[in-house]
């Protein structure tokens, strides 16, 4: 019988986590103590919320917790300890590379503007950094909820820190709302200097806005990205070009994009050799965290340690790590294979 290996010792980069869904439960009761922020039980109960986001209805619950849990965001030592105890869980699952995605402008009227803030998540991640000895970028991200022109303001912002950890540029939110091509504007600027585009597509919205994310926004990766399964001619182009699809199985059944992890066709856009990266999305509201996807994937779809090999090995390749880091987490990836 084959030996079953441990998948948090395997390691890998972590490219789909976002800033305040990075946030120890336990963190987050603290801070709303701290600051009298009363939370419902979906956010305080010990447990992930219900949640379903396919509807109107429920995408607005999602954001509701997500804005509240965000509240408690207010002090640079509330920014530094998130990012410190997010390292630390990603370091306890193996991963050797973190790519944390922000909107700076969420997080700016408690910090004193939108450059303050920045720069107090890039000083936070270059502190967490050190100190746990995981590589941590930053991804950028607009709000596609916002007007394409503070997009623009954000890619510039992001762009100009491309030398202080900015390594990427994206757009969150929900893919049903406006066009891709209204933000075409802000991703050239990203691109032109010299940031990856990685925009959110294929969740909540079908292949088309895969292929809006590839055509209007020049994508490097996607973020989701599971709707391309749908269309066999989308899934060859993504194969085709090496684009990476984010893939974040816990979350698209939490939110009720599948009913169940087997529904989550990561085996066809495996087998259509479509790149992944497997991220925890926001483990504060769907419980789980990177190590656990391989896990889902491991159970749920019978990948072997030699393909759970294979998708760390993607992992890295998408990354903006160092060619050294690279090398690096290359090697241990063969090394936990013997």
């Amino acid at each position: 019988m084959e030996r079953v290996r441990d998948v948090r010792a395997l390691p890998k980069a972590h490219l789909h986590l976002h800033f305040t869904g990075s946030m120890r439960p336990a963190t987050l009761l603290e801070l709303a103590d701290k600051y009298g922020v009363h939370l419902p039980e979906a956010l305080k109960g010990g447990e992930p919320p219900k949640l379903r986001a396919t509807d109107e209805r429920g995408w607005f619950r999602f954001q509701r917790l997500y804005d509240l849990a965000r509240s408690c965001l207010r002090a640079p030592e509330d920014i530094q300890r998130l990012v410190r105890e997010a390292a630390e869980e990603d370091v306890r699952d193996g991963s050797g590379w973190l790519e944390i995605q922000v909107d700076p402008t969420s997080y700016a009227p408690r910090l004193g503007g939108l450059i303050p803030a920045l720069e107090i998540i890039l000083d936070a991640v270059h502190t967490a950094s050190r100190d746990t000895g995981l590589g941590i970028r930053v991804l950028v991200a607009a709000n596609r909820m916002k007007h394409p022109l503070d997009a623009r303001t954000l890619a510039r912002l992001a762009v100009r820190y491309a030398d202080r950890g900015v390594i990427g540029f994206g757009l969150s939110n929900d893919e049903r709302r406006g066009f891709a091509r209204d933000f075409d504007r802000a991703f050239a600027i990203a691109r032109d200097g010299g940031l990856l585009a990685a925009p959110h597509g294929g969740e909540l919205s079908g292949p088309a806005s895969v292929r809006d994310c590839l055509d209007d926004l020049h994508a490097t990766r996607v973020g989701h990205g599971v709707r391309a399964a749908e269309d066999p001619a989308l899934l060859r182009r993504l194969a085709e070009r090496g684009v990476t699809c984010e893939v974040c199985p816990a979350s698209n059944v939490a939110l009720g994009v599948y009913e169940k992890p087997e529904d989550v066709p990561l085996r066809t856009l495996y087998d259509a050799g479509v790149p992944m990266a497997l991220g925890a999305d926001d483990p504060l509201l769907f419980g789980s965290r990177l190590a656990d996807q391989y896990e889902i994937v491991r159970a749920a779809h019978a990948f072997s340690d030699a393909e759970l090999a294979e998708l760390a090995r993607q992992s890295v390749l998408a990354s903006r790590a160092p060619e050294d880091v690279r090398r690096q987490l290359l090697a241990g990836v063969e090394e936990w294979l013997r």
